[in-house]
């Protein structure tokens, strides 16, 4: 889409499609390697799409970075969450301290996290986050629109000035989490005013919720919506309208991978919604992504959907955090050593003339490689 600010505009215009070349060099030695065409599914997927992202055939994604995006929500003072909003502040500290979920999972696995403020209502000076605070939360969105328009490009460009920072900083790959009570109210609001479902298919429980706060959570999402109208045509003005500072924040760090071509691990329903956003404003951006896990969040799916990728992991996880990324980046990095580790028919000796029927129809490989 044309976007009326122009710094933006550049961004946009800076997102290149993927390298069409290499992957078809990635493709030819995937269909070398001594293997039944497509028999490794999605990691055959996964290595052509890295191709396409870095240019190159082989692969390695040796230093991995989980970016969590840390924001207060003034709804969930209408009783939306089941977690006071103490609780954004608190773990954004446990982040740092290896206490969370995505940092006990980051830190098996040896990824490392980059833990920012860019909305957290209290003051907070940590050497482990870094301080990007828009303001002190967001808005009540059930009494006003959540931000400004200008808050929501600041949240945008903040985004994207952290994955040029992870590129300078040699960063292989991006996972993208949040920390936000009452995100999953803020995340069902722009997904359904993105793509105009009604609250009942994009609005769950989030981290547990009485039957009345549920409720209370659509009607508070449906008269949102038909207050402030948010243009879905212009998803910066849907974020400011009904989002949060994380999501803002996120979608930026997605338009920024894209930027830096970077490979993007989309974690859970914040997550993905966000980068629905990030779609929405670049088509292209979304060739950057991977999707980790299906979140168990209602509306993941219909997110999923609309973005037009499939994720990896069934694990019934509805955490967030980016909790789904340190797992997404072992499955990414078997794919870029299957890539570079097997040997091809050539190599073990193998004539693999008996294949010629099957690859005429590579009926496997093609209908997923449409996807990428």
């Amino acid at each position: 889409m044309q976007h009326k600010n122009a710094r933006l505009q550049q961004v946009i215009d800076a997102i290149q499609p993927l390298d069409e070349a290499a992957m078809a060099a990635a493709k030819k030695r995937q269909d070398a390697l001594a293997k039944p065409p497509g028999s490794l599914g999605r990691l055959e997927d996964l290595s052509i799409q890295l191709a396409g992202i870095t240019g190159k055939v082989h692969n390695s994604v040796d230093k991995r970075r989980i970016v969590i995006l840390c924001a207060d929500n003034g709804v969930v003072a209408e009783g939306v969450a089941s977690a006071p909003q103490s609780v954004t502040l608190a773990q954004t500290i446990n982040f740092t301290r290896g206490l969370t979920g995505v940092a006990a999972l980051a830190r098996q696995f040896g990824d490392e996290l980059m833990v920012v403020d860019v909305g957290i209502n209290a003051r907070l000076e940590h050497p482990g986050v870094i301080n990007r605070k828009i303001a002190m939360g967001t808005k009540n969105l059930a009494l006003e629109p959540a931000m400004t328009y200008d808050q929501a490009l600041e949240g945008l460009f903040i985004g994207v000035a952290l994955s040029e920072q992870c590129a300078a900083e040699g960063v292989s790959i991006l996972g993208v989490g949040e920390m936000g009570i009452g995100n999953t109210t803020t995340s069902a609001a722009v997904l359904s005013a993105l793509t105009g479902l009604p609250v009942e298919e994009t609005v769950g429980k989030g981290g547990g919720i009485t039957e009345d706060s549920f409720q209370r959570k659509k009607e508070i999402i449906s008269h949102a919506l038909l207050r402030y109208r948010p243009d879905p045509s212009d998803p910066v003005d849907v974020l400011a309208k009904v989002g949060g500072f994380d999501l803002c924040a996120m979608t930026g760090v997605f338009l920024g991978a894209a930027v830096q071509r970077i490979p993007v691990v989309v974690d859970g329903y914040i997550s993905i919604v966000a980068a629905l956003a990030a779609k929405r404003l670049c088509k292209t951006a979304a060739s950057y992504m991977i999707l980790s896990h299906a979140s168990y969040e209602l509306g993941y799916e219909q997110a999923a959907r609309q973005l037009g990728l499939e994720p990896m992991l069934l694990l019934h996880m509805r955490l967030g955090e980016g909790s789904g990324c340190p797992l997404a980046f072992q499955v990414v990095s078997a794919a870029c050593g299957a890539m570079n580790r097997m040997g091809t028919f050539a190599e073990a000796a193998i004539d693999d003339s008996y294949l010629e029927e099957i690859r005429k129809g590579d009926h496997f490989t093609v209908q997923r490689r449409d996807r990428i």
